[in-house]
């Protein structure tokens, strides 16, 4: 055989060469992640990490690129998630991991956006979710006491852990397998809850890390609001302020894994919100006090989709006054002074980790947080504490205007790049379009119309009362409560009506007497229990009287209840009044029960049930019905904008769009005196109180439908109806930018933040500038308002102030349509 020309290798060794090549380049290198007193240490260099939270299950996979891309364009390092165990354990040993819930699609959706994930595994979450992510079906194991020293219970909690662990290390997806996941999370905010277990609660704890570190994942491990986490674990703060936070020992870092961005909703309360400003100081103030590590909860809330809210009485929405709405939407301003103000921190990002801090007075509420390193670079974070009054400080022989309740930002201890109170940023106006809800001329209508009381056979009867919850196992929202009384002679015979005087634990009741719908009665965010008093009319002989018992989530930290069962639910006392000046007391009665809906028992919400039987066509669907199951054959919405199923016509309910459960929608209406302010004042310390809209509105009124979720054609919307409502007047809505707005003053920063150069000085003179843009796709057809002067208000109501430029509008106009 003839030697191999020189420069060429055997045809053999060529393909071993070109194989070895492809196993060196298709396994990424493993990453050392550590940590000491300022930072998270990634492949021996310290980070400053920006994170976001994004839970995969309250939106969809066809949603995750986009979500995530927005954070990356936020300026987000890192993707932070819970771990839902009641969405993926659905019965012992059962798993589901398929379409919203498929943890590892999500995890690879993060990766292949290069960003990090952190995982809070939990298994304990919280999150305004229902039971608080814990599964129902635990509370049946024979023997167990949820979240305290107890076998049965971290039996099963170390097994899901491991389950969740071992798909993470199968993928390769922590940073030590060359993967993305920097930081994994055990248990949950449980220092608040440790005392109340006493001995037991400590040693829990004290297990929980420690059978979290020997799942060997070769990453660290943090504990929330876990003050006693012992080492190597990291206790980490969930506030709206962590600046004052310090962790448990000088060797950790600071960690910030909830910064709160806004707030949950409730049914029937009005609407929060926290202002960008606001945000932005918190954010500003903890990495000037040494944090390096910051997650939004949440950046994106996204929908508690089906019966997987919690509370109990948490909308469906879980928006959150997130930076990145339900939709998925940029919430401008705040997205955009938020993308800024990362921008400015990472600018100092050297100095903060590596530089020496000092602390400056610079008045009595106003002081400056100095880094300097060995390098010579310098970062300062000028703060103005003072809730109400604007301050000029003097720092390094420069004067610098601060506002009140803000922080400017110096990545070379001289010039500000930005400013929290100072949003430069555009508004965004959303309003939802409404469109004809285009019913199937072939089909347009079908109901089916529930049995009041017990339909098919009672499940049980039994003297007196059963508690709601364990009776149901929440396999449904609904429990049927009957029973049956007689009286001699019709009332009222004369004069006042009798009254029927229902107590129940919650969540709430609808009442029917002899088949007729009487009246409803509900608890509330604050009080699950109530007692209604209704006037009614009774027949002479036997009565039936028939109770709808329903719960609208499960109390997140249920377990807590004399930390052995259920916060009780359902009723605690039946009588009627009025009769003869006496009371007729039914609570210890045979009362005859019946769990859930028949149209539940037949799924007539899925597909495959559209031709059951049950449904009868209608050419006009009744109206005002209570407990009516609705079903049309729809057309999608056109377009491409997010959809939101309008539900101002109805009461209460359940909905389905080909099968897919959008979950709880309820009509509640605040109270128009509920805490609502005309304008919300950013300075001061925050609470969710302080910033509200919406009063005398209902709570929730859209209902977020995924587009992922309609087929070209031929879609199904099933709508379940407790009270009664006009379904004919339901209809789909668009979610669209309809106005832009902006404000900036000349003492407004303005700093190209991509390119900016610390050796060049601008003493913060750089003139201030207003952009103006419309989303992809749309452009500005008209300007409403404009102002050179000093105007007042906000978006939609601005106003003319004592200084104006006559000219104002038409310059903008020539600039805008270059006319």
């Amino acid at each position: 055989m003839a030697a191999p020309s020189a420069g060429r290798l055997p045809p053999l060794l060529l393909l071993l060469f070109l194989l070895a090549l492809l196993l060196v380049d298709g396994a990424a290198a493993a990453s050392s992640v550590t940590y000491d007193n300022r930072s998270l240490i990634i492949d021996g260099r310290r980070r400053l990490l920006i994170s976001t939270s994004i839970h995969y299950p309250r939106s969809v996979p066809a949603m995750w690129p986009k979500l995530v891309a927005e954070a990356k364009d936020g300026g987000a390092d890192c993707i932070e998630t819970y771990v839902f165990w009641n969405g993926h354990e659905t019965a012992p040993g059962q798993y589901y991991f398929e379409d919203r819930f498929d943890l590892v699609q999500f995890a690879r959706v993060v990766k292949d956006a290069g960003l990090y994930l952190m995982l809070r595994i939990g298994p304990f979450v919280a999150a305004e979710w229902n039971f608080g992510g814990l599964p129902v079906w635990l509370h049946y194991i024979p023997g167990t006491v949820f979240r305290t020293n107890n076998e049965p219970f971290k039996s099963h909690m170390q097994s899901f852990t491991t389950k969740i662990v071992d798909m993470m290390k199968n993928e390769q997806f922590f940073a030590s397998q060359g993967g993305h996941i920097i930081l994994a999370q055990i248990e949950n905010e449980y220092g608040g809850d440790e005392q109340a277990y006493g001995a037991g609660g400590k040693a829990y704890a004290m297990w929980a890390a420690s059978m979290a570190l020997a799942q060997n994942t070769g990453v660290p491990w943090t504990m929330c609001q876990q003050s006693d986490a012992p080492d190597p674990v990291i206790n980490t703060c969930n506030s709206f302020y962590c600046d004052q936070f310090e962790p448990n020992s000088p060797t950790k870092p600071k960690i910030w894994t909830e910064n709160w961005p806004g707030w949950f909703q409730n049914f029937g309360e009005s609407n929060p919100h926290r202002p960008p400003e606001d945000v932005a100081f918190s954010v500003a103030r903890f990495f000037g006090k040494g944090g390096s590590v910051q997650n939004y909860y949440v950046y994106h809330g996204g929908t508690n989709f089906g019966r997987t809210t919690g509370g109990p009485f948490i909308t469906t929405s879980y928006d959150y006054d997130a930076p990145i709405d339900e939709y998925g939407l940029r919430r401008l301003p705040k997205w955009a002074h938020l993308t800024e103000l990362h921008k400015s921190i990472k600018l100092c990002e050297h100095s903060l980790l590596y530089g020496n801090s000092t602390l400056l007075s610079l008045g009595p509420q106003q002081e400056a947080d100095v880094y300097t390193d060995h390098s010579g670079g310098c970062a300062a974070f000028l703060a103005n504490i003072d809730s109400e009054n604007d301050k000029v400080v003097t720092f390094r022989d420069i004067q610098y205007d601060l506002p009140a309740w803000s922080v400017s930002i110096l990545p070379d201890c001289k010039n500000v790049v930005f400013n929290t109170a100072k949003v430069r940023s555009q508004t965004l106006m959303m309003d939802m379009v409404p469109e004809t809800l285009q019913a199937s001329q072939a089909d347009p209508w079908s109901i089916f119309t529930e049995t009041i009381g017990i339909w098919d056979k009672k499940d049980f009867i039994q003297n007196g009362f059963v508690d709601h919850i364990n009776t149901t196992k929440d396999s449904t929202d609904y429990l049927w409560y009957t029973t049956s009384f007689d009286v001699n002679i019709s009332y009222p015979a004369s004069g006042n009506h009798p009254v029927l005087n229902i107590d129940s634990k919650g969540h709430g009741v609808h009442a029917f007497l002899n088949n007729m719908l009487i009246g409803s009665a509900y608890g509330n965010g604050s009080q699950s229990s109530f007692s209604v008093h209704m006037p009614i009319n009774l027949k002479a002989g036997k009565n039936d009287i028939a109770v709808l018992s329903m719960t609208v989530g499960l109390h997140v930290r249920a377990y807590l209840w004399k930390l052995l069962t259920f916060i009780p639910s359902g009723l605690t006392s039946v009588n009627i009044s009025g009769i003869k000046n006496e009371t007729i007391d039914l609570s210890s009665n045979n009362w005859a029960y019946k769990i859930g809906l028949e149209g539940e028992h037949y799924s007539l919400f899925k597909p495959d049930q559209a031709n059951n039987q049950k449904w009868r066509p209608q050419s006009e669907p009744p109206k005002d019905q209570p407990l009516t199951w609705y079903k049309v054959n729809v057309e999608v919405p056109q377009g491409d904008d997010p959809v939101g199923l309008d539900m101002l016509s109805m009461g209460k309910g359940l909905a389905w769009l080909n099968g897919n459960a959008i979950g709880r929608y309820w009509l509640r209406t605040s109270s128009t005196d509920d805490r609502c302010n005309s304008s919300c004042n950013y300075r001061g310390t925050f609470s969710p109180d302080k910033c509200r809209s919406g009063c005398g509105k209902p709570t929730q009124r859209w209902y977020h439908v995924p587009r992922s979720w309609f087929h070209p054609s031929g879609n199904t919307l099933v709508v379940f109806e407790e009270q009664g409502g006009d379904p004919t007047k339901i209809t789909f809505s668009r979610r669209v930018v309809t106005s832009i707005c902006s404000f900036v003053s000349e003492n407004h920063p303005s700093v190209d933040l991509e390119s900016w150069d610390r050796s060049v000085s601008d003493n913060g003179r750089v003139a201030a500038k207003v952009q103006l843009s419309c989303p992809k796709g749309k452009k500005i057809s008209s300007i409403k308002f404009a102002s050179f002067g000093d105007p007042s208000g906000t978006c939609r109501s601005y106003q003319q102030g004592s200084c104006h430029h006559p000219s104002s509008l038409s310059v903008v106009e020539k600039v805008t349509f270059r006319t």
